[in-house]
């Protein structure tokens, strides 16, 4: 006898709803069969759920360790622990130092040279000859322009409280010569003693008449070696974010990092979320992702307080550097020195001026005591613009005041650098240990 084939072949051809049937049946069995494989192979083990509890343990007490030690890490300052502060900050000097001679013993010939010419520059200022002359003049222009450069540099960081030195030094500095131009009728003040101080000439020049133009001109070198220290100082934040991008490390080691990835999540994730500074922050990256130089170009022209996250933005998405410093260079040198000497300028003219003290006595409390002293302060300034060979051994208490404010401003910046170094060298050595737990957790 035939042995039975299958369902399929027994089933005679009229009878539709019996293949019908076999057909379910046989795609129900072929289901249940293909989710108990699946089952069988989601299937975790007791074992692997234990290991994945303790990696989720293990990433909680590290995210704990990293919290506590940043906790640590923002209350080691001065005025609250001041000898482990001390005891680090000299630690991190001698560290950055080592690693600094090191840097320079890698460029053995450019050294070598570097003191050759200091050597002889040195030698030609204490020998006598007729090349003094030009050697002063050139040492003393020289000396004039890394100050100012020095000072945009200051500006860059703030002098740690986020003030900029334009408002303590450029300014005031522009302002005298405005003052000055308008009071002596011309700009052709005797050198020396000017820049130093400000002296009428006892004939005017018609090339040095008093204009909009000739102001310009008389503060130019000032005006441009202070907008290319600014340029200067934002080079750290891009070349931070480029190392970082080269090499990988966690943002976490640093706060802009950390800040400028976190901004980009949430411009991503929650983009209603975001405030008014993070959306100008982002507004202002996307310009510099994809306009490139005029994006940067843009950012830098303006005076603008959050320009670090155009350097970091350059740094993370791997702009070239001459792209990059070029852009801020003859931004913040060229195009916003202009505006902002011209803001200056047009407003230290003698009629602003005068309605500007008009405007101080009206200040309720403050502007009764404050007028008196504004306007002494320019009446002793225009006096000692006609004063040849004068000395004043006897300043304004407003001038004094000014000082006063300086140096605690430049005193506070001092204290910031040891607080950041110290903060640097804890950061250091606890590093280490949240690699060692890493390690230990992993083996784990």
């Amino acid at each position: 006898m035939t042995p039975p084939g299958p369902l399929s072949n027994r089933v005679k051809p009229g009878f539709s709803s019996v293949k019908k049937t076999e057909s379910f049946i046989y795609r129900l069995v072929n289901k249940m069969t293909s989710n108990g494989d699946t089952l069988k192979r989601r299937t975790v083990s007791p074992e692997t759920k234990q290991q994945q509890l303790n990696g989720t343990e293990c990433q909680h007490e590290i995210d704990d360790l990293k919290e506590k030690l940043k906790r640590d890490r923002e209350s080691l300052v001065l005025w609250r622990r001041p000898f482990r502060t001390l005891n680090y900050f000299f630690k991190e000097l001698i560290i950055v130092t080592y690693a600094f001679v090191n840097r320079l013993l890698a460029y053995k010939k450019l050294v070598f040279l570097t003191c050759l010419v200091t050597i002889f520059v040195l030698i030609s200022l204490n020998t006598s000859g007729p090349h003094q002359s030009m050697l002063k003049r050139l040492y003393k222009e020289g000396g004039w322009c890394l100050y100012w450069l020095g000072l945009g540099v200051l500006s860059s960081v703030g002098l740690g409280t986020g003030l900029h030195t334009f408002l303590l030094y450029l300014g005031p500095h522009i302002a005298s010569v405005t003052l000055a131009a308008y009071e002596c009728g011309s700009l052709n003040f005797p050198e020396p003693p000017y820049p130093d101080q400000i002296v009428c000439p006892e004939e005017e020049s018609s090339a040095w008449a008093t204009s909009l133009w000739n102001i310009m001109q008389k503060v130019k070198i000032e005006s441009v070696m202070w907008g290319a220290g600014t340029a200067l100082g934002e080079l750290p934040p891009y070349f931070m974010a480029r190392a970082a991008r080269l090499s990988g490390y966690d943002p976490d080691d640093e706060e802009d990092l950390k800040e400028f990835e976190e901004l980009q999540k949430k411009s991503e994730q929650d983009p209603d979320s975001m405030t008014f500074v993070e959306k100008t922050k982002w507004f202002m990256e996307r310009i510099v992702k994809k306009v490139g130089f005029f994006g940067i170009l843009a950012c830098a022209s303006i005076p603008n307080p959050l320009f670090d996250l155009a350097g970091i933005t350059c740094g993370h998405f791997l702009i070239p550097f001459w792209t990059f410093f070029g852009a801020t260079l003859l931004g913040k040198a060229v195009i916003k020195m202009m505006i902002q000497v011209l803001f200056v300028i047009i407003a230290f003219n003698e009629v602003l001026i005068e309605t500007a003290l008009d405007y101080v006595g009206v200040i309720p409390f403050v502007g009764v005591h404050l007028q008196p002293l504004l306007v002494q302060f320019l009446q002793n300034q225009k006096k000692r613009l006609h004063e040849k060979g004068a000395t004043h051994s006897n300043p304004s208490k407003l001038a004094t005041l000014f000082d006063i404010f300086v140096l605690i401003m430049v005193c506070y910046f001092v204290l910031s650098i040891v607080n950041s170094m110290a903060q640097s060298y804890h950061k250091r050595i606890n590093k280490e240990q949240l690699k060692s737990k890493t390690k230990k957790n992993l083996l784990q």
